[in-house]
């Protein structure tokens, strides 16, 4: 892509990334942010990783960008100066971007080589190790619901995901995935010689959940990056919580952690979140669990 904008901005065309949700959490360590300030934290990452000289623009929290042109992760639009689609792609392709940029304003030759561009990425941030914790084996097929961050003081230095299996959705019995992970851009480690994260939840009548409370393993390592997981039983009662009021029932979630920072503070944190059994097609998907980059497939 960086070549098709060097060889077509001589032409007059204008080259835009545009951040959205992210698609793939957990990624080079990366977690959804929670607000637009920690969203233009990301874009400012992606132009220190990748190098690159086209401009961002930064969808907001409401994600009505992302919406209005479809919902899909990687797309890929020209449109004309009279804001008219001309092309549209639901996958980013340069090759055939390239293509269509030529029959619209002409071929450039000879184009651009990567080679030539000098680029020079830089690898994601590294606090703390990783590696430390076995993580839990997951149900097969996941999905992930809306979990809201209640306003705090502090930013939420650890981020909560959420995620319930295919068979809790369907018969009203399976799991709930419970994520607590380091914000990597806010340059905090866990400090393991204070005490282990711990976290409380209240559910509505008719919801009945394993266990009401959690308390994340003591770790000889001095300090480490990996998350804090927790899966529990969940089971619903229709009789009870109808199906008319089961998206609206919220879970309540208070957690309690420390975060230490590369500056050398280490503070102890309590955060709270409110927790909807409903689908957040904004959430992105977990490839992968249990590798730095990402591990075990999930969807």
């Amino acid at each position: 892509m960086e070549t098709v904008a060097v060889d077509y901005r001589k032409k007059g065309v204008g080259f835009y990334y545009i951040y959205k949700a992210l698609a793939h959490p957990e990624h080079n360590g990366y977690v959804q942010p929670f607000n637009l300030q920690e969203r233009l934290l990301h874009v400012a990452e992606a132009k220190r990783t990748l190098g690159s000289s086209i401009e961002w623009i930064c969808d907001n929290m409401q994600n009505e960008f992302k919406q209005a042109l479809g919902g899909a992760p990687n797309s890929q639009f020209v449109i004309d100066p009279d804001g008219k689609i001309i092309s549209a792609s639901s996958w980013s392709n340069p090759t055939g971007l390239r293509e269509t940029l030529a029959g619209l304003v002409g071929e450039v030759a000879p184009p651009t080589t990567i080679a030539e561009l000098g680029l020079k990425p830089l690898p994601p941030p590294r606090l703390a190790a990783t590696g430390v914790i076995a993580r839990p084996q997951m149900p097969s097929s996941m999905r992930a619901i809306l979990v809201k961050p209640l306003p705090s003081l502090e930013p939420y230095y650890v981020k909560l995901r959420a995620e319930v299996d295919s068979g809790f959705m369907q018969e009203g019995l399976g799991w709930l995935y419970l994520g607590f992970h380091l914000d990597p851009l806010l340059g905090v480690h866990w400090n393991n010689l204070a005490p282990p994260l711990e976290f409380s939840i209240e559910t509505p009548e008719g919801l009945c959940i394993a266990s009401s409370r959690g308390l994340a393993p003591v770790v000889k390592t001095e300090a480490d990056a990996d998350p804090r997981e927790f899966l529990l039983g969940l089971e619903w009662d229709s009789k009870i919580l109808s199906r008319a009021n089961f998206n609206k029932a919220e879970l309540i979630l208070v957690v309690n952690y420390y975060a230490c920072h590369d500056n050398g503070w280490c503070k102890p944190f309590k955060q709270r979140y409110h927790i909807q059994l409903v689908p957040d097609r904004n959430a992105g998907s977990v490839r992968s669990r249990g590798r730095p980059d990402g591990g075990f497939r999930n969807r």
